[in-house]
């Protein structure tokens, strides 16, 4: 994994975008549960740490974990779908650099063997992970998450953003996040297998 995180950390496959080129992620081979989200924002990038943000509260929140077990790599795996920050545009941040998937994704998800929930937030991560969903609004991939639990979990972005969707949703919180909480406590009871 080292050799591979470094390569990723050094990569300038996308040396255009408007902040340069600045991988984000956190991977480990005994993390248990993978979390994809879109690709960082601006506090992102300035940080340099993947959900030091609002919405890494939120779903800090939402899997019942505090900051050390959620930056623990042995614990959690933080894999975006582009690992540099690539800009604003009209309705908020861009979309992730494709390159960075075509180039990285398979590579670092073979990486990761000891993976056994992986939460999938956002449409440009469900795309990648749950093609079979494309077509479906976020809603509808969301409200289907028993059909690949715990493997692969449909989740809107914690973003603030997001506000008005999470009202309008009441049973996502209720069901889902009160699942998701039970098998993360299930998950991270066991100790975890050397690297």
């Amino acid at each position: 994994m080292e050799p591979l995180l470094a390569r990723i950390r050094s990569c300038t496959i996308c040396p255009d975008l408007p902040l340069g080129p600045r991988p984000i992620l956190q991977a480990d081979p005994r993390a248990r549960i993978l979390i994809v989200g879109q690709a960082p924002g601006r506090i992102t990038h300035a940080k340099g740490r993947p959900f030091d943000d609002p919405s890494g509260e939120r779903l800090r929140g939402w899997l019942g974990v505090d900051r050390e077990q959620f930056y623990d790599p042995a614990l959690f795996a933080l894999v975006p779908m582009g690992f540099c920050y690539p800009g604003t545009g009209r309705g908020g941040d861009l979309p992730p650099r494709p390159e960075c998937a075509a180039t990285w994704r398979q590579p670092v998800l073979d990486a990761l063997p000891n993976i056994t929930l992986t939460l999938v937030l956002g449409d440009y991560a469900q795309r990648w992970h749950l093609p079979e969903q494309r077509g479906k609004s976020l809603a509808e991939r969301v409200s289907q998450w028993r059909n690949t639990w715990p493997r692969l979990v449909p989740m809107p972005h914690p973003s603030p953003r997001n506000q008005r969707w999470f009202r309008q949703h009441p049973w996502f919180e209720a069901e889902l996040v009160t699942a998701l909480r039970a098998e993360t406590a299930r998950i991270l009871a066991v100790p975890a297998r050397p690297a």
